[in-house]
């Protein structure tokens, strides 16, 4: 009796300990399902169905390794990616690594305020400019959480992340997909015309985001409880749950729109206040509200996730700190460009997730070097041949990589 109270007494312990740590993933996934991925999987599954859903999953396995990387990175060596790159190469190439990071946070940034903008443009009925405003604002009350701690902004952040995740349920309760095709669309790789090489890429841009690989090591790096083994079995929890949780929005999206869209004969939604006024008639007023919520709380989420990967990739690279609301400040002026030179704010986010695609690699490709080294690692350290065939990705083209069939998912993460 004695014994088995002392194991229960230390189950409940580790448990507890676990769902301590558990967090950072979810920051992390919320880049995952940011405005970027709404305008790519609507214009992908209105124009081709369910063919593209196989791009989804793979890219989303793909990224749950890459996060989990990029985590254990942190726990195992107290630094961040930004910072090792610092460390290991010649001033000239961190700069550039600083430069290119600083690129792939703004285009990521635009895809995810003017997103944001839009979905308060769609359920308030208010102009495109004062949803930016609205954006802005409540971004800024976000971050201002940041100063009590991680945590509260993991809450805040989770929960959108949840909310947009309940939002997909409803969505797909209201479309009804065919679920043979669905499931075939998730297997069978499929590129019927060059448009849907085009989509695939931004679907690979718009799942695999750059700029959270810098942000999630350094989201652990400074984990305290338990040894550096317990962290990081919690870690690949907490990245297991978010991103399995942000895998599904984003196949829902995508058969949303193929239900809604594709299979009504309307294959020509090719952006968001489209797709809204279309879901409307096709689904129901209901339909279309939680539409334009979810993209609220992915757009506002998202930017302030991209905001802190922008603080962490100039303090990582170049030491250099500004405050939060400067960066905001300064990381918004391209969207209200972008507004008010009056351009296509879809079109603006489908490009900027195709340009996110060409910056996997550069990312990609020292993480693999810095888990892969036992002197920095330590018992951390990634299986001998493990990680050929995710090098394998990140040496190409990414979205070569992907629209091609191919997979990288021979990593085993130990």
């Amino acid at each position: 009796m004695t014994n088995y109270r002392v194991e229960s007494s230390s189950g409940r312990a580790a448990r507890k300990m676990r769902l301590a740590l558990m967090g950072p993933a979810f920051i992390a996934a919320i880049g995952y399902i940011d405005p970027g991925n709404f305008a790519t999987n609507i214009q992908a599954g209105a124009s081709f169905g369910y063919q593209l859903l196989w791009v989804v999953v793979w890219a989303n396995l793909m990224a749950m390794l890459i996060q989990i990387l990029s985590a254990k990175l942190g726990i195992a060596t107290g630094k961040n990616l930004a910072e090792q790159i610092r460390d290991h190469y010649p001033r000239p190439v961190v700069w550039f690594y600083w430069v290119q990071a600083e690129i792939i946070a703004m285009a990521t940034d635009l895809a995810e305020f003017i997103g944001a903008a839009i979905g308060f443009k769609l359920i308030l009925g208010v102009s495109l400019l004062q949803g930016a405003v609205l954006t802005g604002i409540a971004t800024f009350l976000i971050l201002m959480l940041q100063r009590r701690g991680q945590k509260p902004l993991e809450k805040v952040i989770g929960g959108l992340l949840l909310f947009v995740a309940a939002a997909y349920i409803v969505e797909l309760i209201f479309s009804q997909p065919n679920l043979a095709q669905l499931g075939k669309g998730m297997v069978i790789p499929s590129l019927p015309t060059s448009e849907a090489v085009f989509l695939a890429a931004g679907v690979l841009g718009a799942t695999i985001m750059p700029h959270v690989i810098y942000l999630h090591s350094s989201l652990t790096q400074h984990l305290h409880g338990g040894s550096r083994q317990q962290r990081y079995s919690a870690t690949k929890w907490d990245v297991a749950i978010a991103m399995t949780i942000a895998g599904f929005v984003n196949l829902a999206m995508m058969a949303t729109a193929a239900a809604a869209f594709h299979f009504s004969g309307h294959t020509g939604v090719a952006d968001l206040d489209e797709a809204y006024l279309t879901l409307q008639p096709l689904l129901s007023h209901a339909a279309a509200t939680v539409f334009g919520l979810s993209l609220v709380a992915a757009g506002l989420s998202s930017t302030v996730v991209g905001t802190l990967a922008g603080q962490v990739v100039m303090q990582g690279f170049i030491r250099f700190h500004i405050p939060l609301w400067v960066r905001r400040t300064v990381t918004m002026l391209p969207s209200f460009i972008v507004i008010l030179m009056g351009l296509d704010p879809t079109r603006i986010l489908v490009m900027s997730q195709v340009l996110l695609s060409f910056g996997i690699a550069l990312a990609l490709v020292p993480l693999l070097i810095f888990t892969s080294d036992s002197k920095l690692m330590g018992d951390l350290v990634n299986s001998n041949g493990k990680t050929d065939r995710l090098g394998d990705c990140g040496a190409g083209s990414g979205a070569e990589y992907l629209v091609t069939g191919r997979n990288g998912t021979g990593i085993v993460v130990e």
